[in-house]
């Protein structure tokens, strides 16, 4: 006859006198942490996709996991929180650019159409966080990193308004 083990959360006393009624438990010894994340094939093609779109979905769907998974190992993994920021405010880098670049040279004309205003309310909403992660990133004063934010939305703005009227234009005298 094995000899019994002593359950997790048994008294001491047990362990001294069998305990015939208790049936043995394997357990399998905890992995270290660094093991457990190792695990994580996922998060450098959620990230990269991340940063390229701004967007968790299709970043997720991109790693093959499902969103609530990268938005549990965010709250779990302070790392992985700041890498997280980090990929958000280079999507919102490459966006203000591509807003920025098709606001000077137009919109391609055999190309998918460019919502430029839901660009540019993307932008304007998540400028408050894009501006505390690049304060953090550059040790930069945070008022100063958003107030430089805001003036570039402002000419963003003021540029599309000016192609707009400038369209308007194109079709009254054309049209």
């Amino acid at each position: 006859m094995a000899k019994p083990t002593v359950q997790p959360g048994a008294e001491e006393s047990c362990a001294e006198t069998p305990c015939v009624d208790v049936p043995e438990v394997e357990q399998e010894p905890a992995q270290p942490k660094k093991t457990r994340k190792s695990n994580r094939p996922w998060r450098p093609v959620f990230l990269a996709v991340l940063a390229e779109t701004s967007n968790v979905t299709a970043a997720a769907a991109a790693a093959e996991i499902p969103a609530s998974r990268a938005y549990k190992d965010k709250r779990d993994d302070s790392e992985f929180a700041a890498r997280w920021r980090e990929a958000l405010c280079e999507g919102y880098d490459l966006l203000e650019i591509e807003v920025l670049y098709r606001l000077r040279f137009g919109e391609p004309k055999d190309g998918a159409k460019f919502d430029n205003a839901t660009a540019l309310r993307l932008l304007s909403q998540h400028r408050e966080t894009v501006a505390r992660e690049r304060a953090i990133r550059d040790n930069a004063d945070v008022e100063t990193v958003r107030q430089s934010i805001h003036a570039k939305l402002l000419q963003i703005r003021e540029e599309v308004h000016r192609q707009r009227q400038s369209a308007a234009i194109d079709v009254s005298v054309h049209g």
